[in-house]
């Protein structure tokens, strides 16, 4: 008689088994907020320069995670530009 080969993944382990999504990134490094360093600017509606730098071309507000901007700084920088759309000066 023939034997079988077991096909079972029972013994093998894959690559991907290993990896979790739970594990701690150990390449990660945190980035610092611009507007929360020493010496950064005020956020504020008149301030047009600094606010353009976080509005799209489209005129949208950025997100966080794309300018690095604190929770904090970013429900500021957002009341703010939506103040300067309201007068006209975006």
């Amino acid at each position: 008689m023939k034997s079988r080969k077991n096909n079972s993944k029972k013994g093998k382990s894959s690559s991907f088994s290993k990896l979790s999504i739970f594990q701690p990134n150990k390449y990660k490094f945190k980035k610092s907020c611009p507007l929360s360093i020493k010496n950064a600017p005020k956020v504020d509606y008149k301030n047009i320069k600094l606010l353009k730098r976080f509005v799209s071309e489209n005129g949208k507000i950025l997100p966080s995670r794309i300018t690095n901007v604190s929770q904090k700084k970013q429900r500021e920088l957002s009341l703010s530009i939506k103040r300067a759309r309201n007068l006209a000066l975006i």
